[in-house]
């Protein structure tokens, strides 16, 4: 009977989990949530048509590359060649590549349950705490972990991701960061599995494959090597040459694939562009030696825009850990790879963050899976213990159920309310253009990606491009420009050389303060080819023959 009521409870939890799963893939023309505490990222207005615009341009125009633009898919080609495939049965359209990057959310959840399951401490007896020198010696490192965590340690884990409301936010937009929280997670799973299969360097050099194509997906993985490394190399610890000829496949492998991608971008010329996304992606550093201190500090605090209390448990248990390593549930959570592959993970983020000394809430997708993961460890090696530490254990359960029970009201709170104010102004803006026939039926905009998904109107980016904007103004000669409240002066500079500009109209969208109204101008072109000097002071700001009402700044 206790089995049957046990069972019945599993099976409720698991529907829950699935309900809210299928929230993520509810209403995916919504715009990211209004009022969430991350409504200064780019990523809701910028990033679902910059990384994937390779793949609307093949199918709506018949090239994926533009010259002189911003053609991210040469440095990162993962996912704009998944959105190319995909787009032959769906068309090109915002809820098909939004539905791709919930594909992924989905495929890590099944991971996460996966790596939470496979392998956990064994915690023994406290007579049986230390081995024999001689047991030590002829142990496997494998040994010291059972086949499997229990099962609520696995369930828990996903129950905090898939009612998390930041992951709820950033799993639902068509950007980088799911596709490569879901590779890393497929990595991690293999490499603390590999040592007891039949040929692990052959596994090995997959998971090399497989890490060359999440860097692929996203340069930040290149910060996720030493958590795949510790994942791998942790549990051949005591296998020196093994866990040497296993490097050396991973990373011969990885370093192949990679090479093989730079060979072939240069032997079609593209390694300008590819040098010019390491360069735009890099921001102005501040001068002296005591920044870093500053930029980790920011980095670090990033974390809390994951969540303020699953955090701060994460980091508690972190420390309690630390300073109580020769406990016993300390020795059994700094034994497992899982826990310190997590760690290196998150710090990998962070350090990313701190060297950009620019953070952002979506640099921390991956990061986020990995402190639910370390929250579920650490309640399971503290509750398989005895006295005061059980207790903590079932207190850190309690204040992982009281957290999933607030954001799951928030984010089942998002998902019912939806919102359509970036697409209806992105359809608009197309039909007013469609309306007023202006030159050439084509945007420059740092948006005009997204619209482009939205609506298939052309368009260039003002703000990341190869070329200068002047030049591309000469070669494309678009009708229409369109930006955020305000211009930007040096944009505006750019835009005189060859146009005067004509506000013609707003559409409100989204809800940051400082990009809640698109404007739209026609550009038209000076008489007889004439041209403008764009270092002319008097370029930043409105000319004689603009019509611009918005501010310049």
């Amino acid at each position: 009977m206790r089995r049957w009521g046990i069972n019945v409870g599993v099976g409720i939890w698991v529907l829950a989990i699935a309900v809210f799963a299928a929230l993520h893939a509810w209403h995916l023309r919504a715009d990211f949530p209004d009022g969430s505490p991350w409504v200064s990222d780019w990523a809701k207005y910028t990033d679902e048509g910059w990384y994937g615009n390779a793949a609307a341009r093949a199918h709506l125009f018949g090239n994926w590359y533009l010259a002189g633009d911003f053609n991210p898919a040469v440095i990162v080609p993962v996912w704009p060649f998944a959105e190319w495939l995909l787009y032959f049965f769906t068309g090109v359209s915002v809820e098909a590549a939004r539905g791709l990057a919930v594909a992924c959310f989905f495929a890590s959840l099944g991971l996460m349950y996966a790596l939470l399951r496979s392998r956990s401490p064994r915690c023994r007896p406290a007579d049986e705490d230390l081995p024999s020198p001689q047991a030590a010696k002829t142990a496997s490192p494998a040994s010291r972990f059972s086949a499997e965590t229990p099962r609520w340690v696995a369930l828990l884990g996903v129950t905090l991701a898939v009612t998390s409301p930041y992951v709820y936010s950033f799993s639902r937009l068509a950007i980088l960061e799911p596709l490569e929280t879901a590779l890393l997670l497929a990595i991690l799973s293999l490499a603390l599995r590999f040592a007891r299969m039949k040929r692990p360097v052959l596994v090995a050099a997959g998971i090399g494959l497989l890490y060359a194509l999440a860097v692929l997906t996203k340069t930040t993985a290149a910060f996720l090597a030493p958590a795949v490394a510790w994942a791998m190399l942790m549990p051949l610890c005591r296998e020196r040459r093994k866990a040497l000829r296993c490097a050396l496949a991973a990373a011969g492998s990885a370093a192949f694939a990679y090479g093989a991608w730079l060979g072939m971008i240069a032997w079609m010329g593209l390694m300008p562009d590819y040098r010019y996304f390491l360069v735009v992606s890099h921001f102005t550093l501040p001068d002296g030696y005591t920044w870093p201190l500053a930029a980790l500090w920011w980095s670090f605090h990033g974390l809390l825009w994951i969540d303020h209390s699953l955090t701060l448990l994460a980091g508690v248990l972190v420390l309690a850990a630390a300073l109580t390593r020769r406990a016993q549930w300390a020795r059994a959570l700094w034994g497992d790879p899982l826990f310190g592959a997590s760690l290196l993970g998150i710090a990998g983020m962070v350090l990313f963050m701190t060297v950009q000394n620019h953070p952002q809430p979506r640099y921390i997708v991956v990061a986020s899976l990995l402190i639910f993961c370390i929250v579920a460890l650490g309640a399971n090696a503290l509750v398989r213990q005895e006295g005061w530490t059980r207790l903590a254990g079932w207190c850190t359960i309690g204040v992982a159920a009281c957290a999933t029970a607030v954001h799951g009201a928030k984010t089942l709170a998002y998902a019912t309310h939806p919102e359509y104010t970036w697409v209806n102004a992105a359809a608009q803006l197309t039909q007013y253009i469609d309306a007023h026939p202006n030159g050439k039926r084509e945007l420059v905009s740092v948006s005009g990606d997204d619209i482009t998904l939205m609506t298939h109107l052309p368009s260039l980016c003002d703000e990341i491009s190869f070329e200068d904007l002047g030049e591309k103004l000469e070669r494309y000669q678009p009708g229409w420009y369109a930006s955020w409240n305000g211009i930007d002066p040096v944009i505006l500079s750019e835009l005189h050389t060859h146009e005067s500009l004509e506000q013609v109209a707003s559409f409100p969208a989204l809800d940051d303060p400082e990009r809640n109204v698109l404007v739209l101008f026609k550009l038209h072109p000076l008489p007889d080819g004439e041209e403008r000097d764009e270092d002319d002071p008097g370029m930043t700001g409105p000319l004689p023959d603009d019509r611009i009402e918005v501010p310049v700044e």
